[in-house]
């Protein structure tokens, strides 16, 4: 299969948009959830959506086919929460390494089939590897600002069993995404270098992180320079932003990875900022229009959607890109 490594400098890539949103049109009930195999359970499970993978298998290879119906390259699996950390709130960590592996076969024989279909457009999947639900730069609790809740090696410990399951589960591509303390990426980019050496297998990394509100900042407090040079020690294919915003608030965060970086550039926005309800109003139309000053300002070789996206959005996002050349890096516009 072509690599996306030469793929990347002849076009814009389009990554698939929102799992949840489009879990959340099947209205999955408890007992949905829980499956024949789960009945008994002792702890609620509705919610815990990367269960679904084994429950409800179907469902999210409907989902992934959606996504590459709608012109993706790139589909995530269904593992946002697939460590012992995140896995927790469910008693489920001796179940990790089943619901990442089972998440990356599904993909990948999604992606296959349709790799089959027309190879001359290869379709890859990408390992989502999520922050956890803990940070481990902050204290949760104002009172003791000096603890934490997990510490760096419990990190590394955890995304190091989750990405060993996605590389044996079939995935092309390991993505570290909506990272809101890059303390807690590092721990994961620390586990991937480890799985990469002890295996002699060269797995491209995407690195996405999130600004979190207006300032222009990560949870944890940084900058988009700062977040971009705290990874930049380790060799990744691509850094981004993703989640929290809408597509035009990112534009200003994008121009300065984009000014300041050889790595491709990667951005999958939410469908704008939720409304009252917690519900996402941007139509593919809105969506693409906004994406479309990525593209004319040449900041992205990497565009997708995060909250609220729907093959739709997919599918506008991935006839507009057909019409724009991708960004070039630092290091190809040196050469």
């Amino acid at each position: 299969m072509k690599d996306i490594r030469s793929i990347l400098k002849e076009r814009v890539l389009v990554l698939d948009g929102a799992m949840g949103t489009m879990l959340q049109r099947y209205k999955f009930t408890e007992e949905d959830f829980r499956g024949e195999r789960f009945k008994d359970w002792p702890s609620p499970l509705q919610g815990n959506n990367d269960l679904l993978s084994l429950t409800q298998p179907e469902a999210i290879a409907a989902v992934h086919a959606k996504y590459l119906e709608a012109g993706a390259d790139i589909i995530e699996t269904n593992t946002f929460s697939g460590t012992t950390v995140a896995m927790a709130d469910y008693h489920m960590e001796d179940l990790v390494y089943e619901l990442n592996y089972e998440s990356a076969r599904i993909a990948r024989k999604v992606a296959d089939e349709f790799t089959a279909k027309e190879p001359d457009k290869p379709r890859f999947v990408a390992g989502s590897i999520g922050p956890t639900n803990k940070t481990a730069s902050m204290s949760p609790d104002v009172n003791d600002p000096g603890f934490r809740a997990v510490s760096f090696d419990e990190l590394r410990i955890a995304y190091k069993q989750q990405v060993e399951a996605l590389v044996d589960g079939g995935v092309d591509l390991l993505l570290v995404e909506t990272i809101f303390d890059t303390l807690n990426a590092k721990a994961a980019l620390f586990a991937i270098e480890e799985v990469k050496e002890e295996r002699k297998v060269d797995v491209p990394v995407m690195v996405s992180g999130t600004i979190t509100d207006a300032s222009g900042r990560t949870l944890s407090g940084q900058t988009a320079e700062a977040f971009l040079i705290s990874v930049s020690h380790i060799p990744i294919l691509s850094v981004g932003f993703n989640c929290a915003l809408g597509a035009s608030q990112l534009v200003p965060h994008l121009e300065v990875l984009s000014s300041k970086t050889d790595f491709a550039v990667s951005a999958h926005p939410n469908a704008g900022l939720p409304n009252a309800f917690g519900e996402y109003d941007e139509t593919p139309e809105q969506m693409a229009e906004q994406i479309k000053e990525y593209l004319e300002k040449g900041l992205v070789n990497i565009v997708g959607g995060c909250c609220g996206t729907t093959p739709e959005h997919i599918s506008a996002m991935a006839s507009l890109v057909k019409g724009f050349k991708p960004r070039k890096s630092l290091a190809n516009s040196l050469e």
